[in-house]
This record gives C-alpha cells, sequence and structure tokens, in this order.
C-alpha cells in the first residue's frame, strides 16, 4: 500500500499534505486573528493591554498615573519633577521579527480525525505569517523534519511570506518522509531558532512537542528569556482520549496496528501519558510567561489561535488565566 501523501492530487484543503496556492489563500482569513503582539504580551503578565514594558517595545510618553498601571512602570524622573506620578507608555516596536518554528518530524503525519497534524501546523504557521505580514512585521522561520531544516531570515513584505510559504510546502518531508525518527532533531532545531531570534522576536513554536528530551526543552525555555514565545501544541484527539472498549485497526496508509481498548489499565496509563506531556508544556509556558495554545486536528485552525491568543494567559502568581484544554474535544479523563 503506498503513501497517499504520494498519491494524493494537489488540493487547498488536502487533508494530509498542503500547497503553497492553499496556503497563499490562508491570507483572506489572517485578518480574523488579530495578531496584536501588544494583547499577546499583556497575556503574558495576566493583565489585558497592560502598559508593560515588554521586549520589543519603545518609550512613547509619560502620562499621570492612573489606577491600575504597573508601579514597575512609574516614571520616577518625571514624577521627582512634577510631584506628581507618571506612568511610563510605551508604543511597539516597528517590523518586530515574527518567527514560525514548524515541525515536520514523522510524528506530526498522523491523525485520526480533521487532518494530519503536520497540515495543521501548516495552516497555523500560514496564517500567522500572513497576520504578521498585514501588520507590517518582518516575517521569518525555520521548517524542520528528522533529516533537513529551512531556515528563513526575517524580511518585510509578502515576498517574505511567500518565500516562507514555498520553503514550508516544497518541504521534503511531504513527499520522502524520514526512514527513521531521530532523536536529536528536536534538540537542532531548538538551538537554530534560539540563534535566529535575536531579543524582542515574537516566536509561534508550533508542533505536537512529542520526542522532545529536556535538553531540546531547556532551549526552548531560554529561547523564552529574550523572546516572547507562543507555543501551539497540535495534537489529534486520539492522542488525548482512546475511543470506547474494543479493538480498532489503524493504519498510516502504509502499515496497520491494533489498539485494544478494553483494558483499562492500558487506557488510563496510555492517557495519563498525553497528560504530562500537556502538563510539561503548560509548566514551561508559565515558568516563562509563554502563550499556550491549544490546536487540535479537527477543530478550526482560526478559531484555535483566536481562542488561545485572545482569552489565555498566566497572571503574576503564576496561576493559569483561561482553560489549558480550550479547543480541546474529550481530551483527558
Amino acid at each position: 500500500m503506498r503513501d497517499p501523501r504520494r498519491t494524493r492530487a494537489p488540493d487547498p484543503l488536502d487533508p494530509v499534505r498542503v500547497t503553497a496556492p492553499g496556503l497563499v489563500a490562508l491570507a483572506r482569513q489572517a485578518g480574523a486573528i488579530g495578531l496584536d503582539t501588544r494583547r499577546i504580551r499583556s497575556r503574558m503578565t495576566g493583565e489585558y493591554l497592560s502598559p508593560f514594558r515588554g521586549r520589543g517595545m519603545e518609550f512613547d510618553e509619560a502620562r499621570i498615573y492612573q489606577p491600575g498601571d504597573d508601579i514597575r512602570n512609574i516614571d520616577w524622573r518625571v514624577t521627582a519633577r512634577t510631584g506628581r506620578v507618571h506612568t511610563k507608555m510605551f508604543r511597539e516596536e516597528r517590523e518586530r521579527p515574527v518567527f514560525l518554528w514548524v515541525d515536520l518530524r514523522m510524528p506530526m503525519f498522523f491523525a485520526t480525525r480533521g487532518a494530519y497534524k503536520s497540515v495543521i501546523a501548516a495552516r497555523a504557521a500560514g496564517l500567522v505569517a500572513w497576520s504578521a505580514q498585514q501588520r507590517g512585521d518582518r516575517v521569518g522561520g525555520l521548517v524542520f523534519s528528522d533529516s533537513e531544516h529551512r531556515e528563513v531570515r526575517p524580511q518585510r513584505g509578502k515576498p517574505a511570506v511567500l518565500h516562507l510559504i514555498n520553503r514550508l510546502a516544497g518541504h521534503p518531508a511531504w513527499t520522502d518522509p524520514a526512514a527513521t525518527v531521530d532523536p536529536g532533531a528536536g534538540l537542532d532545531a531548538a538551538l537554530r531558532m534560539r540563534r535566529l531570534a535575536r531579543p524582542g522576536s515574537l516566536v509561534f513554536l508550533i508542533s505536537d512537542f512529542r520526542g522532545l528530551d529536556e535538553a531540546a526543552m531547556r532551549q526552548l525555555g531560554r529561547l523564552g528569556q529574550h523572546a516572547d514565545v507562543v507555543l501551539v501544541f497540535v495534537f489529534d484527539p486520539l492522542e488525548a482520549t482512546l475511543p470506547p472498549p474494543g479493538r480498532y485497526r489503524v493504519s498510516d496508509g502504509v502499515g496497520e496496528t491494533i489498539i485494544d481498548t478494553r483494558d483499562r489499565a492500558a487506557v488510563a496509563a496510555y492517557q495519563a501519558r498525553f497528560r504530562d506531556r500537556e502538563a510539561v508544556l503548560i509548566r514551561l509556558a508559565r515558568r516563562h510567561r509563554m502563550v499556550f495554545v491549544p490546536c487540535p486536528t479537527d477543530g478550526d485552525v482560526v478559531t484555535s489561535l483566536q481562542t488561545g491568543l485572545g482569552k489565555g494567559g498566566f497572571g503574576r502568581n503564576g496561576s493559569w488565566r483561561g482553560d489549558a484544554t480550550a479547543g480541546r474535544k474529550g481530551a483527558g479523563t
């Protein structure tokens, strides 16, 4: 049996691969995301549209202190000179670099509902890229698989997005998947992104984060120390919750396996592994003030991004302000 990724005709809505025209067409939907980097940054501090002095911001003016202003932004010089408390105001830096870190390793070519995780990741990257371009930001990225990494330096304008799209849609992982999983691919990609993203960048890490070891996760954490990071967690519903008791045949188009869900202990252990992986990501996001965006394969990508970027975040006490499983259907027990 041949791999369907090699036999299907190009289709913008193909659930197992993407095309450049399909990703270009996403430009029409990108405006719905509202990629407001100031709003995203406010999610990291737990305050909606706060005057937080985030990376990638520049001083604008000082104004009279108002209830709710961050005391860390008090302008003590102006306060001393006028005798009234003033707060520093900031505006976003122009042409802020926005990076897309897109995972095309072997585990991403899987789904039981909706589209492959790799397809969802590519669509999410396309939407964010177009949204960033429409805001005047520079767009770059890193597309990686088990065997090949493709870097795209941040540039401004539509040509930059088209270049990223062509690198993404033309990656050999879509037609010639790696024969084996490279356990070091994730770490290599994390190190490369740390080198690419300068301080103040906005970085979207789009992956299922399977198989990333502690070293790779540490590098992603260090990335969050000098850049604003959004974790887009792509997953299939079957990874979170197995179907009712029974025997199920699953195929990837090449081979087949049987899943037996009649063993309650095995089912519980299986679902616990998913929850553990999700918990690691949430802890990473909490520790480094990242934004956590769950993105299921059977959900609408635009809705997942809107929900994740618009409602979730971590407060100053480290508690999650939102639903960590937003957009997840039946995940966990």
